[in-house]
């Protein structure tokens, strides 16, 4: 656990461990979800509020989707961020609880949550200015949160670029349409994450009980747009490898299609050709021009001639 202390525009400082909140500025107490058991207990007597002990249950769910649930003395927020692979295939999440009272932040994460880490350190080099509410923290740590999404976006798709055109080359054999389905698993996913943080950050906006500024209103309206950006990017190319996919297969039904014109368009040469041979080698007594000297020589003239006229005709309609 770590406890960061902000207090009017001064440098943000560590408390240590057990250390009471201070009369004056914002407090935000940071726990790790595996060593957070019980955390309620500690933290109720400090901030004089009972926490539900559903939303506590909630809180150490590692898999909770984004969700919000507010009282009338503070406001529970759950979001699904990105794991520390940066590489979306496969896309990893690890949620984090937002416990947001009127002077205290409580979040409870996974120990590889990056954005957290990404937030801290900004922190500790002096880089991040001072909150001026709970909310506007809040708000940091979720922009962080929400700006990995988006950074992702140009990976993905670089990598379904290069699935489609592969997919799309009549020379690679050796193309793999399966992969561009497990990519549409992948932002279909995306889509998920982002239609339930819509949700959730909608509801937070419209339901907490912290008093929001003018201008935190437009701080959490930039968030929206943000995940939103998220949402319309994965619809995007979820279209994109829907039309990919259907022309793979329309590709491979043309492809088909042209063996089997070819192949019947043989068989139809050689079917005249087999029938004649099959007639002349009957074995009867007299069959007509058997018994003449040049009789084979004229067979062999009659078929290539049938056979190259088929052909011919066959090529002139564009059978081939």
């Amino acid at each position: 656990m770590q406890i960061f202390h902000f207090n009017n525009g001064e440098p943000a400082r560590l408390l240590p461990k057990g250390a009471d909140i201070p009369e004056t500025g914002l407090v935000w107490f940071d726990f790790l979800r595996d060593e957070a058991e019980g955390w309620e207990c500690w933290a109720e007597p400090l901030v004089g509020v009972a926490i539900e002990p559903q939303h506590v249950k909630d809180s150490m769910s590692p898999y909770h989707p984004s969700f919000f649930d507010g009282t009338s003395e503070y406001d529970m927020l759950v979001f699904q961020g990105l794991g520390p692979n940066d590489d979306p295939f496969p896309i990893e999440t690890r949620t984090a609880a937002f416990f947001m009272f009127r002077r205290v932040l409580i979040t409870i994460r996974a120990e590889d949550n990056v954005s957290f880490h990404i937030v801290q350190q900004r922190i500790h080099e002096g880089r991040l200015k001072n909150p001026e509410s709970i909310l506007s923290l809040a708000h940091t740590v979720l922009d962080t949160m929400v700006d990995r999404y988006l950074k992702i976006r140009d990976p993905l798709d670089q990598r379904f670029t290069l699935l489609q055109d592969e997919l799309l080359d009549p020379d690679n054999r050796m193309s793999d349409w399966r992969a561009l389905l497990r990519g549409r698993r992948v932002v279909r996913e995306m889509e998920s994450l982002a239609e339930s943080q819509l949700e959730a950050l909608d509801s937070w906006r419209r339901n907490s009980f912290l008093d929001c500024t003018p201008h935190e209103e437009i701080k959490i309206k930039d968030l929206v747009e943000h995940v939103n950006r998220v949402l319309h990017h994965a619809a995007g190319q979820e279209r994109d490898i829907e039309a990919a996919v259907q022309l793979h297969f329309a590709i491979v039904t043309g492809r088909n299609n042209r063996i089997m014109q070819f192949l019947t368009v043989l068989s139809a040469i050689f079917f005249p050709l087999t029938l004649i041979t099959g007639i002349y080698g009957m074995n009867f007594e007299h069959i007509p021009g058997a018994s003449w000297h040049y009789g084979f020589e004229a067979m062999l003239l009659a078929l290539l001639g049938i056979g190259l006229g088929l052909l011919y005709i066959f090529r002139k309609r564009r059978y081939l």
